[in-house]
């Protein structure tokens, strides 16, 4: 029997663009808890949602909220007035790894090796900016997962109509430069760096399809990468996540270049928990099961608590 966690919220769905990949990590998730005789409830997360939690007594919120509401520090806010301890970063920590722009801004400031970007809008120019980071480059919205929106432009031409694409999930949307090597992940669970995970994709870039569709992506954990240099970019990883103010667990992803210099691209504050997902399968490999992962996450409420 595990310990007694009271009436937990099992937070899913919501009103998100990636609602599809919430609900399906969510579904799992709610399984294995009770599967551990935790009494866990599911709730796709809509406007009646804190009703439903007050009313209902629950004692804590496992978050499963891909993209707003769930990783930009919304619910984390609300479930703070509510007084209902919840998994993951709290608000600061959430809104800032959403937001791309200014997570580059904070981990520039702090020394840590991040793409150079540009933000675009109506009135860039277009040409100006492939010569400043140099083609081909990815386009992407500044508050967005899932690679939703994001595209690689090779041309000034095409860097225009990606951004005319990633618009229509974001007011903000910025350009970077590309790194041209291994894409690399990173688990992080408490203060534990999870075996970094190497992701292989035969498609332009690890995109929507290839994380939640196709199962032609190759993860290789071990990452093949020397003891030495896992380590290094494992701390490199707490670092970064750490310098957003986010705690409890989540990922960093990065891009390795052809010297293995690591930059990091983005964290994400509430990863997916699907079978496709990276940081069951970095946990796997540490020796955690599925569910042994679900009750790690489910403790870190506890620091507020």
């Amino acid at each position: 029997m595990s310990r007694n966690f009271g009436k937990v919220a099992v937070l899913m769905g919501g009103p998100s663009a990636e609602r599809e990949v919430s609900l399906k990590s969510g579904k799992a998730v709610l399984a294995a808890l009770k599967d551990r005789h935790v009494d866990a409830h599911g709730i796709d997360a809509d406007k009646s949602t804190l009703r439903i939690l007050e009313d209902g007594k629950f004692e804590r919120a496992f978050i499963v909220l891909h993209g707003r509401w769930g990783e930009d520090g919304v619910i984390q806010g609300a479930l703070e007035v509510l007084d209902i301890p919840y998994t993951g970063s709290g608000v600061l920590g959430s809104a800032l790894g959403m937001d791309k722009l200014k997570s580059k801004d904070l981990w520039l400031a702090a020394g840590i090796p991040t793409p150079e970007y540009a933000m675009l809008d109506a009135g860039t120019d277009f040409d100006k900016v492939a010569a400043k980071l140099g083609l081909p480059v990815f386009v992407k919205p500044v508050r967005e997962g899932s690679s939703l929106g994001v595209s690689k432009a090779k041309t000034a031409a095409e860097l225009k109509a990606a951004w005319r694409s990633a618009a229509k999930y974001d007011d903000q949307v910025i350009a970077e430069r590309f790194i041209d090597g291994a894409e690399i992940t990173c688990g992080i669970l408490g203060d534990q760096a999870l075996p970094l995970i190497k992701i292989e994709t035969d498609r332009e870039f690890y995109d929507y399809e290839a994380k939640y569709l196709l199962d032609t992506t190759r993860y290789l954990c071990p990452c093949g990468l020397p003891g030495e240099q896992e380590r290094a970019i494992q701390a490199l990883g707490r670092r970064a996540f750490a310098v957003l103010g986010c705690s409890g667990w989540g990922r960093v992803d990065f891009m390795l270049d052809k010297s293995g210099r690591a930059f990091v691209l983005e964290v994400n504050t509430v990863p997916g928990m699907t079978d496709h997902s990276l940081v069951p399968k970095a946990a796997n490999q540490a020796g955690m099961d599925f569910g042994e992962l679900v009750m790690r996450i489910l403790e870190t409420s506890d620091v507020r608590r």
